[in-house]
């Protein structure tokens, strides 16, 4: 057995962010920011929640949608706090890339519990600096960490959290 055949799944998985992995729709970002649960890491607030089948189908008058992933993320960084659009961009992207090395063990839980559908992810950056794509990578493992354990899954390797 070669080195290159014994990678696990989840290295040799593709990081990808695909389209169903963006929350777009109105009535699912309203009710992720009215009845969603919030928690805090570094500079990101991150407010969660989740939907079962019937919540999710409730919440549409048609059906729902076909790109309509199990987790949904959106970003926010207030214009209030970076005042430049080329600063809300960097960190926007730099939240993007966070989340899309690690989302794939948050993604792997909620595909193992029958009774969530779907689960939607607000980021709203709250600095008003831009910070090293290294201390988002942090924040963005504590936090998903930290939504895990309120999901009621056990967090490997996370310390203090």
């Amino acid at each position: 057995m070669t080195e290159e055949s014994s990678l696990t799944a989840a290295e040799s998985q593709r990081f990808t962010l695909r389209k169903s992995a963006k929350l777009r729709h109105r009535t699912l970002v309203n009710d992720l920011f009215r009845k969603g649960k919030s928690v805090y890491a570094g500079p990101l607030r991150v407010t969660f929640r989740t939907l079962s089948a019937e919540e999710l189908a409730a919440s549409f008058r048609t059906g729902v949608p076909d790109l309509t992933g199990p987790v949904q993320m959106m970003i926010t960084v207030p214009k209030k706090k970076r005042r430049h659009a080329v600063d809300r961009v960097l960190m926007r992207r730099r939240i993007r890339e966070a989340f899309r090395l690690q989302w794939h063990v948050l993604r792997r839980q909620i595909a193992d519990d029958p009774e969530v559908r779907t689960l939607s992810l607000g980021f709203v950056y709250l600095l008003s600096e831009n910070i090293p794509q290294a201390e988002v990578s942090e924040a963005m493992a504590q936090a998903l960490a930290k939504i895990r354990k309120k999901l009621g899954a056990p967090v490997e390797g996370a310390a203090n959290v």
